[in-house]
C-alpha cells in the first residue's frame, strides 16, 4: 500500500493505492468508502481485492473537507450533530463534483503502470452505490463493470436519482440489496429493476433474505459475515468476468 496524491480542478484528493505482490501490470479497481470514510476495514477490503490480482484505488471523497487522517467520522447516527455532519458531506458530493473527482482517478490510474487495460471496475457501499452508478453513466467507455452493496436510495424521485443513468452505461452492473433496508425499500427496488430492464444494460440485481443495511463491512452493527462473503463471492466473479477477459 502506498499514499498517494490526486490532482483535481478543486484541491488534491488523498488516496492509498493497494497492489499485489510482483510486477505486474494488473486491471484495476476503484473501491468507494460508504459514509464512514476512509478506515482501516476499507484499507482490508482494498487489501482482499489486491491479493486477487487488480491494482485498488480508495480514494477519499470527502476530500474537500479534509484529508481522511484528520476527518475523524467516528460516531453514530443517533447522534444528531453528527448526523448532520455526516449529511452535509454527502450533500456536498453533487453530481457535478462527482464527475470530476471520477475523471481523476481514473486518469490517475490509466497513467499508472502497473494498470493493465483500458477498462476499471468500481465498488460502492452504501451512500457511494449510487457514486458508483453515476461513474459508470458519466465513463461508459472506461468502467467495465460497477457494483454496488447495500446502495442508499438508488431510485427515488430526484431528477438525478441514479436508476434514471442506467441508459448511459455499456459496462456490467451488480446490485446487492437487503431486504432490511430504509434506503432502498421494495418499491425502490422495483423501480430500479424497471430501469434497468427497459435500458436493456447487463446486469444482476438479486435480494439477500435476512440481512440489513450495512451487512458487508466488517465493524458494522448490520455486519454478517456469511452475506458478507457471498459479496465478495459476486464482486470477484464480476471482475473476473468484466475485467480480466
Amino acid at each position: 500500500m502506498e499514499d498517494v496524491d490526486i490532482k483535481t480542478p478543486e484541491g488534491t484528493m488523498d488516496a492509498k493505492l493497494f497492489h499485489p505482490d510482483g510486477q505486474g501490470p494488473w486491471p484495476a479497481v476503484i473501491l468507494l468508502v460508504d459514509a464512514f470514510g476512509v478506515r482501516p476495514v476499507f484499507e482490508a477490503m482494498a487489501r482482499r481485492l489486491a491479493a486477487e490480482g487488480y491494482v485498488v484505488l480508495l480514494p477519499n471523497v470527502f476530500y474537500r473537507e479534509g484529508h481522511a487522517s484528520r476527518l475523524e467520522l467516528n460516531g453514530s447516527f443517533e447522534d444528531e450533530a453528527f448526523r448532520k455532519r455526516i449529511y452535509a458531506l454527502i450533500g456536498g458530493l453533487t453530481p457535478e463534483r462527482l464527475k470530476i473527482d471520477a475523471a481523476a482517478e481514473l486518469d490517475f490510474l490509466a497513467r499508472h503502470p502497473l494498470v493493465k487495460g483500458p477498462k476499471v471496475g468500481v465498488a460502492g457501499y452504501c451512500m457511494s452505490g449510487g457514486i458508483a452508478v453515476r461513474m459508470a453513466a458519466d465513463f461508459p467507455e472506461r468502467i467495465g463493470a460497477a457494483a454496488s452493496s447495500h446502495g442508499g436510495r438508488l431510485a427515488t424521485d430526484a431528477p438525478d436519482s441514479p436508476h434514471r443513468l442506467v441508459g448511459e452505461v455499456k459496462g456490467e452492473l451488480y446490485f446487492g440489496h437487503a431486504d432490511n433496508d430504509g434506503s432502498m425499500p421494495a418499491e425502490a427496488i422495483e423501480k430500479l429493476e424497471a430501469a434497468l430492464k427497459e435500458a436493456g444494460v447487463k446486469h444482476q440485481s438479486e435480494l439477500y433474505a435476512g440481512a440489513r443495511h450495512g451487512y458487508a463491512v466488517e465493524g458494522m452493527t448490520a455486519y454478517h459475515k456469511e452475506t458478507s462473503e457471498k459479496h465478495w463471492s459476486r464482486l470477484l466473479d464480476l471482475f473476473g468476468r468484466t475485467l480480466r477477459a
